[in-house]
């Protein structure tokens, strides 16, 4: 398995393509995002479980209800969500792809993101469409570019990897900044990938997959109306069918699982206002459960989060979101390191702090990607979860995010 470019167009028969049509004010923003297979694919998806949910996702899940897509259409500024007519803009997008493209309405995977209770105009979209669909072609930074909210940075990735001897490749982009907690899906995440897979096998590995990478992300505690995972596999290596469990499949998942921790760290290190990426390695608990609990409960504390800001060792911050979590651990076992490209400093054993240099451990806190690393001190079991510091910046970006 080795990484390789493209991003979503890099796994054979994939297009893409973003531009600016005039949902966004900021001319110089792409808003509408176009991807499409040159044959139809096995399709799956994760959705929010917000019960507030953004009209494309209920699209969307009525399209490849049958397990089958061609085209994936996003746009960014409006999440068409809370919107009367969410529904009908949102078919009237598909119908567009079919209009531009000849790919069926109902072969069409739909996502909005933006600002919520705002009604979408379909016009610019429909008159940007013929310009989206000419386009087409390895563009995955323009469709990276157009699904882009507060993100300052575009999240894409690929890999080639092997499956019975064939070469297959697989690639992402993703978007996700703020209002993230996920729960069962994550922001907006698309991935192509030119394996043969049944829809059945497909919709296990990313069902499967989401639970140790984006269900561990959290960037301020507000699971999203849009969330959604969503991937494309058109068969076209021409490998032997994955149609159940194997070798085959597990080589699949694994390169799932590359990608999609890849986009996860990208994620996390982009939290609006974020100046760091804070990753949180559980270790020595008694089941999988509740390692992942532990390392969610400190990623999410907003304590823990404005001190990793302000470089500060204030490790009680740590057992203090660990008490709270709602696991069942042995807290006079529990030891507390924190780590970064600068060095390691220990500054907690068996529950209770211990001498350690102030100056040293700012020194690694100063970096920009930190590792918080706890161990439980009772199993075998482990966990990680991502997240990034809380800012003053992260106030200001939400305090006139809808004006």
């Amino acid at each position: 398995m080795k990484e390789i470019t493209g991003g979503i167009c890099a796994a054979k028969g994939f297009k893409a393509n973003g531009i600016h049509c005039g949902i966004r004010k900021n001319k110089t923003k792409r808003d509408l995002s176009l991807i499409v297979s040159e044959k139809r694919a096995a399709a799956a998806a994760t959705y929010t479980t917000n019960l507030v949910k953004g009209a494309p996702l209920t699209v969307t899940k009525n399209n490849i209800s049958d397990g089958y897509a061609q085209a994936i259409i996003c746009n960014s500024g409006n999440a068409n969500t809370c919107n009367a007519d969410g529904i009908e803009i949102a078919e009237k997008m598909c119908a567009l792809v079919e209009e531009a493209t000849g790919i069926s309405k109902k072969d069409v995977v739909i996502a909005s993101t933006g600002v919520i209770g705002q009604k979408l105009d379909v016009e610019p979209i429909a008159a940007g469409m013929a310009e989206l669909a000419a386009g087409l072609g390895d563009n995955s930074d323009y469709a990276a570019q157009g699904i882009m909210t507060t993100d300052t940075v575009k999240k894409e990735y690929a890999l080639s990897f092997e499956i019975g001897g064939r070469e297959c490749r697989i690639g992402g982009i993703a978007k996700g900044s703020g209002m993230i907690h996920p729960n069962m899906a994550t922001m907006l995440v698309f991935v192509t990938t030119d394996a043969a897979i049944t829809p059945e096998m497909l919709n296990k590995a990313l069902k499967n997959d989401i639970q140790n990478t984006f269900n561990m992300i959290s960037i301020d505690g507000d699971t999203s109306t849009n969330d959604m995972v969503s991937v494309l596999a058109n068969g076209m290596a021409e490998n032997e069918l994955i149609d159940s469990e194997g070798e085959s499949y597990d080589a699949f998942c694994t390169a799932l699982n590359t990608l999609t921790t890849y986009l996860c760290r990208k994620i996390a290190g982009d939290g609006e206002g974020a100046t760091k990426l804070l990753e949180c390695k559980v270790t020595g608990a008694d089941d999988e459960k509740t390692a992942k609990i532990v390392a969610k409960s400190v990623i999410c504390s907003s304590l823990l989060k404005a001190a990793m800001f302000g470089a500060d060792a204030n490790w009680g911050r740590v057992l203090c979101a660990i008490g709270y979590s709602g696991a069942e651990v042995d807290v006079s076992k529990i030891d507390v390191s924190f780590r970064s490209s600068k060095g390691t400093v220990d500054v907690c054993k068996s529950g209770a702090g211990i001498d350690f240099s102030e100056e040293k451990a700012k020194e690694i806190l100063l970096e920009n990607e930190i590792e918080i690393l706890v161990s439980l001190g009772t199993g075998e079991f482990g966990a990680t979860a991502w997240g990034c510091d809380l800012t003053y910046d992260y106030v200001k970006i939400n305090g006139d995010y809808r004006t």
